[in-house]
């Protein structure tokens, strides 16, 4: 049987340069890429069987948390991440006219807001348009000569598409990190350099997150990120996604972290330990 690995569509989106890339590290036999519309059908596609695997952005060293790959794990308690990879973005602008005549620039928001500096700069007066993803807004741009798309360099290549600029990004370390899930522990290593938490407290209470975050202090852990999301059901009230670093990938050391919260939280998810691969 096939392994069904769902990515955020269509071709040619970083997401699917990170869903490859998985393939090659976890060494999958039979994959399959399926290609999806929109990050909660990625991981709806995994909850609920349709694949075997997810590939989501779960953070960007510009732009902070994808905060819809964050709610869809809040959401989905029963996914876990089996392997994170960091991939380096370089965004290009293409399209089918001159750059001088482009009125229009489509893309991810999250792209938008990775060249704002740049596009405020170049091309000032054009509107920006978000679309579901890089791949989508190459589509769309095909044959116009007001319109141009920001998406990876390799899209270039397509038909109808050449290269404008590149790179436009402002940031020039720009990279997203990537998680492949899963819907179970099964095949989960028992190692890894990193570990995912996700929880909520009893209640919004002076001290109550310091307490929860010197757990991870009194261990001599490091907190490598946290971000905090709206819980959706009251205003003020927050989950809060942690991840730890385990020295030595030593696992003991997240049991030891979830037994001390778990007296502190109304809610605690352990999304698993893994490992981390920056992707050249």
């Amino acid at each position: 049987m096939p392994t069904k690995v769902a990515y955020l569509g269509p071709e040619g989106t970083y997401a699917e340069k990170a869903a490859i890339a998985f393939v090659q590290l976890e060494k999958l036999s039979e994959p399959e890429l399926i290609p999806c519309l929109g990050l909660h059908s990625v991981i709806e596609h995994t909850a609920n069987k349709t694949c075997d695997l997810a590939v989501v952005p779960i953070e960007n060293s510009v732009e902070g948390g994808v905060t819809a790959s964050l709610d869809g794990l809040w959401r989905n308690k029963n996914l876990f991440i089996r392997r994170a990879l960091i991939l380096p973005i370089k965004h290009s602008l293409v399209g089918s006219g001159e750059i001088h005549e482009i009125s229009e620039i489509l893309s991810h928001p999250q792209a938008l807001a990775q060249c704002s500096g740049w596009l405020n700069h170049h091309l000032p007066n054009a509107l920006q348009l978000p679309t579901s993803s890089t791949a989508e807004a190459v589509r769309m741009v095909v044959g116009s000569r007001f319109r141009a798309a920001i998406a990876s360099r390799s899209s270039s290549n397509l038909d109808g598409i050449r290269e404008l600029a590149y790179p436009i990004n402002d940031i020039a370390g720009n990279c997203t990190r990537f998680i492949l899930l899963q819907r179970d522990r099964k095949n989960l290593g028992l190692k890894g350099s990193s570990s995912s938490l996700a929880f909520s407290l009893h209640d919004n209470s002076p001290g109550a997150l310091l307490k929860a975050l010197s757990c991870i202090a009194d261990l001599g852990l490091n907190m490598s990120r946290i971000e905090s999301r709206p819980s959706k059901r009251e205003l003020g009230e927050y989950v809060f996604f942690i991840d730890v670093e385990l020295p030595n990938e030593d696992c003991n050391s997240t049991e030891k972290l979830i037994n001390k919260l778990k007296p502190l939280c109304e809610h605690l998810v352990d999304f698993g330990s893994y490992t981390s691969t920056y992707l050249d």
